[in-house]
């Protein structure tokens, strides 16, 4: 699915649409390895796995871990969801208590495009979002390798941020999870029509768009609004704006802090004044999935509106062009890439 033409770049206002470019040639073009903030202990229950893989999703990975180690799929942990058409690098945990791994296990799976790079033990399962930030090595061919704003753009990426979308792998090809989604909430969502809770995210991830949206339509994305809920770069301590005075704005300015927006479900409002109001009119508009999301009874949460591109590089070679950079777990290196080239997929 691209991503909803209503939903805007903020760097076309500077610099007009980016050039045409390609991103995913092969997998060898998308590079992503997890970054933790530990080390697994060396004892315990759960064999944890440093695990290379190319062209397979996160899901079936596990499945075949699964077999491999002769286990069920409940029995394996990881902390992300990583892209399919990509080479990544990331851990995975299976709960082993008072047995070895199978001595053969790189055998068994040897018809997978995967490659084992390390083994340790730890007391405790993989569990989702433990992970700190994933790095992307991302290469890039077409028009847009000889676009002379493109070095502008992205430096004003890495001195402004980038608007935290959900990408458009969160709706699935055509959008289909998000049309399941309002199906199936519009009847009344059950956890044996969404098992991974995939149609969820996807109904929550549109809201977050939306209001993303609107207020890069505003032109306050990036900057604390009266009743804001603030996230602190690289963390996920909150606190509201009681009062916006110049301190708050610089420490904005400079992404120490960020903007934040409702990730829609039950519980009660964290903002109030003209950020309560950007986040009503977005669930005015989309009642019907708003209402389906409460009767599920998924929590509400809140997300940055914007992240920081960390440890950020450029290099062009032979006609290619070769980013670099660190995005905090949950972020979508589409998003960065939409506001660099113009792309069908984006």
């Amino acid at each position: 699915m691209a991503m909803d033409e209503s939903w805007p770049r903020v760097l076309d206002a500077e610099f007009g649409a980016p050039l045409p470019g390609e991103y995913r040639a092969a997998p060898e073009d998308f590079v992503v390895e997890e970054c933790l903030d530990f080390a697994p202990e060396g004892q315990g229950e759960h064999l944890w796995l440093w695990v290379e893989k190319r062209d397979l999703s996160t899901l079936e990975l596990a499945r075949r871990l699964a077999r491999a180690c002769e286990v069920t799929p409940r029995d394996i942990g990881y902390a992300g969801m990583k892209d399919r058409v990509a080479v990544t690098r990331q851990w995975l945990s299976v709960h082993l208590p008072g047995r070895e791994a199978p001595a053969d296990l790189a055998e068994r799976l040897a018809d997978a495009p995967l490659a084992l790079l390390e083994q340790c033990r730890h007391p405790r399962k993989l569990k989702r979002g433990v992970h700190r930030a994933n790095r992307f090595t991302l290469r890039l061919s077409g028009a847009v390798v000889d676009d002379p704003r493109l070095e502008a753009r992205w430096q004003r990426l890495i001195e402004s941020g980038v608007p935290n979308y959900f990408g458009p792998q969160r709706f699935g090809p055509g959008g289909r999870n998000l049309v399941k989604a309002r199906a199936i909430l519009a009847k009344g969502w059950r956890k044996r029509h969404d098992r991974e809770g995939m149609l969820l995210s996807a109904a929550r991830s549109y809201l977050f768009n939306q209001l993303l949206a609107r207020r890069i339509a505003a032109g306050d994305w990036d900057t604390p609004l009266d009743g804001e809920l603030l996230v602190l770069d690289g963390s996920a301590s909150q606190f509201a704006s009681d009062g916006l005075d110049a301190a708050l704005l610089e420490r904005a300015r400079r992404l120490d802090v960020h903007p934040s927006g409702v990730l829609w479900g039950t519980g009660e409002a964290a903002t109030s004044a003209a950020a309560l109001a950007h986040e009503q009119a977005v669930i005015a508009e989309e009642a019907a999935l708003a209402e389906g999301l409460v009767r599920a009874g998924v929590r509400m949460g809140r997300r940055a509106l914007r992240v920081r591109l960390d440890e950020p590089s450029l290099m062009y070679d032979e006609g290619t062009l070769t980013l670099g950079f660190s995005l905090p777990r949950g972020a979508f290196a589409t998003a960065v890439l939409r506001e660099l080239i113009d792309h069908p997929s984006l």
